[in-house]
């Protein structure tokens, strides 16, 4: 194990997965309501894990390929993105309540919570362009140590789901005050254009 290149894959998961994005949200709801937190945590990071492993190992077989699927990948994940910060900032302008959090009482049965994580996990481009595109180009400049590299950016994402949804129980509070909720909605459409405009401008 080469523990410089395992803090760089730690750090550079990190700063990928830090964002506010769909699965983010998902998970800092979940962890508001105290619904189903753990099964939620474990869903996301064991997708990221198998994401991230299939990035580092075959991303530049994939990449000789297919040579058109990072440009299509940055397309599509941009798309999504609007459509997503679009559905965050109709729920910010429209929604007066504030959200029921720490209740006890589940939204949703096990099932369905964790069916609704890996839709959204799964379905949302830009986890493959984080993981799969980004994690896997970043990882051949350690052609020596990409299990290293792997390890670090698994580890962060394991670290960044069970704090983001444990965590999210001192936010509890604040959420549960009307408006608050409209106003990390906003915040999530704003930053989900940016990222969107930052993929297809900045390539």
């Amino acid at each position: 194990m080469n523990l410089a290149v395992f803090i760089t894959g730690l750090m550079t998961g990190l700063s990928l997965i830090l964002a506010i994005g769909a699965q983010n949200a998902f998970v800092l709801r979940q962890g508001l309501r105290g619904d189903h937190v753990l099964a939620v945590c474990l869903t996301c990071a064991l997708s990221d894990a198998v994401l991230i492993l299939l990035g580092v190992t075959s991303f530049g077989r994939i990449a000789e390929w297919m040579p058109g699927l990072a440009p299509a990948m940055r397309y599509a994940g941009a798309a999504f993105l609007l459509w997503y910060g679009a559905r965050s900032m109709k729920a910010a302008l429209t929604s007066g309540e504030a959200l029921v959090v720490g209740t006890g009482q589940p939204e949703r049965g096990l099932a369905a919570t964790v069916a609704a994580c890996l839709a959204i996990t799964w379905l949302n481009p830009h986890v493959y362009l984080d993981t799969v595109v980004l994690l896997g180009a970043i990882s051949t400049r350690f052609a020596g140590d990409r299990a290293s590299f792997a390890a670090g950016a698994v580890t962060g994402s394991f670290l960044f789901f069970f704090a983001l949804g444990y965590g999210a129980a001192w936010l509890r509070p604040v959420f549960a005050r009307p408006g608050a909720w409209r106003v990390l909605e906003a915040v999530i459409a704003v930053v989900m254009w940016a990222i969107a405009a930052k993929l297809v401008l900045g390539g």
